[in-house]
């Protein structure tokens, strides 16, 4: 039997600190099939410089999904605006396959008309062009929207770009006094950096709501662990879940009226559910071993969990029905003695989670269905893998010479991890938005 303390500060206690920045996004290695693909700077009618960059945007985007290689910019033969201006012959010339222009126009005070399009080098015809007008704060959001146009365009399946992240971010003073957490949001680029809480105190295990509006997350603000539920909008939070012991690991229910959570108010470390209109608890599990990390399937149908009641750290699964009945537990892992903080694919037929590899925690995925696992990273300390909305990445939490830093990789392990980093102090602990709300 390992040992349970050690087992329980992998979820209480690891907390890497600094103060917020924004992320900037590294590329730390090239990509195999990636479709190459033309972005020129947008036409701007003023004679300042452009509020936002928005084919930069757009660039670092797509290639950030790991299936685009845009051209860079002194790569392009040309830099038209207009579709009537492209001449094709040139960019016949180049890799790229398609080809996408636009034009940014002031329109009134401190708003904006965009206009893109997206076109075919090799038919010289127009795939689809859009339309917006949009206030300058909203510029940065509407390139994630068309970033999100041209991926579902061409790779036929929904884009993430226009989602957020969630993180903690705690500062590396050697002072224990002088260190600050930081819960903050971010797009998924790490720009438009929002300040959720600051503490004196650890901050651990954000989980977005699926409309997207609140956060539950654990502060430890009181000196021991609460789970916090805050709306995002008016920044008003309910502390839910005060117990004597452990309260940790908060999740959201598909549809918003449940939150699944790791309570040991009973002596144990267990898994409950409380519904939130009423406040009532159900326990889940019943066991003398460590049961913790919950997440739901997509249909609210089961929770997968982390226990050790088979004596190391693997993955379960049990059913919950409409009624509240709940299944008996079924291992899912067995390769390996470490596997943990498992959450569902959006559509339910993968499962991603940390699992030691030689030594090593990393990234892996498991198809529900074959349970058949493929490890997607080649990193060290790995953890809190989060899904994007799609599905078709996963953002994680690792470390780089000893400082926390974040991470995407693209789920069938074919291109390299990207790294997102704070220009000071220690990120950790991220989670994936659902997608926003128009």
């Amino acid at each position: 039997m390992f040992d349970k303390r050690i087992f329980l500060s992998v979820f209480l206690s690891l907390f890497f600190l600094s103060t917020a920045y924004a992320l900037e996004i590294e590329i730390k290695g090239g990509y195999q099939r990636a479709n190459p693909i033309a972005i020129v700077p947008f036409s701007w009618d003023q004679s300042n410089q452009v509020p936002v960059d928005i084919a930069k945007v757009i660039r670092s985007d797509l290639s950030r999904s790991g299936l685009f290689s845009p051209l860079k910019l002194n790569q392009l033969p040309e830099r038209p605006a207009h579709s009537e201006e492209v001449d094709f012959s040139r960019w016949k010339n180049t890799n790229a396959e398609q080809l996408v222009i636009g034009v940014i126009t002031s329109v009134g005070q401190k708003k904006y008309a965009v206009v893109f399009q997206l076109l075919d080098i090799f038919s010289g015809q127009e795939i689809i062009a859009y339309r917006y007008t949009v206030e300058e704060k909203n510029l940065r959001r509407l390139a994630h929207q068309i970033s999100d146009k041209i991926y579902e365009e061409l790779i036929h399946s929904r884009g993430a770009f226009d989602t957020l992240i969630a993180y903690v971010v705690v500062n590396n003073n050697i002072d224990p006094k002088k260190r600050v957490y930081t819960l903050a949001i971010a797009d998924s680029d790490g720009f438009g950096e929002k300040i959720i809480l600051k503490s004196k105190k650890p901050i651990m295990s954000p989980a977005w709501s699926p409309n997207g509006k609140r956060l539950a997350y654990v502060s430890f603000e009181k000196n021991r662990s609460v789970i916090y539920v805050q709306e995002l909008k008016t920044g008003q939070r309910k502390a839910i879940a005060q117990f004597k012991g452990i309260n940790s690991a908060p999740r959201w229910s598909p549809d918003g009226r449940r939150l699944a959570m790791t309570l040991s108010k009973d002596g144990n470390s267990e898994i409950y559910v409380m519904y939130l209109a009423s406040g009532v608890l159900q326990r889940i599990t019943n066991h003398y071993g460590i049961d913790t990390e919950p997440a739901w399937a997509p249909d609210g149908q089961a929770l997968v969990f982390t226990s050790d009641r088979a004596g190391k750290p693997q993955i379960y699964q049990v059913g919950i029905n409409q009624h509240g009945r709940v299944g008996h537990p079924e291992r899912l892992t067995y390769k390996g003695d470490y596997n943990s903080r498992a959450s569902f694919s959006p559509d339910g037929l993968q499962l991603v989670f940390v699992s030691r590899q030689a030594g090593h925690y990393r990234v892996a995925v498991i198809d529900l269905e074959t349970r058949q696992i493929q490890v997607l990273t080649r990193s060290k300390l790995d953890e809190s893998p989060s899904f994007a909305p799609n599905g078709k990445i996963v953002l994680y939490a690792t470390e780089l010479r000893g400082r926390g830093i974040l991470e995407a990789v693209v789920v069938d392990g074919s291109h390299s991890p990207q790294r997102l980093r704070v220009l000071s102090g220690d990120v950790r602990e991220p989670a994936w938005s659902p997608y926003r709300s128009q």
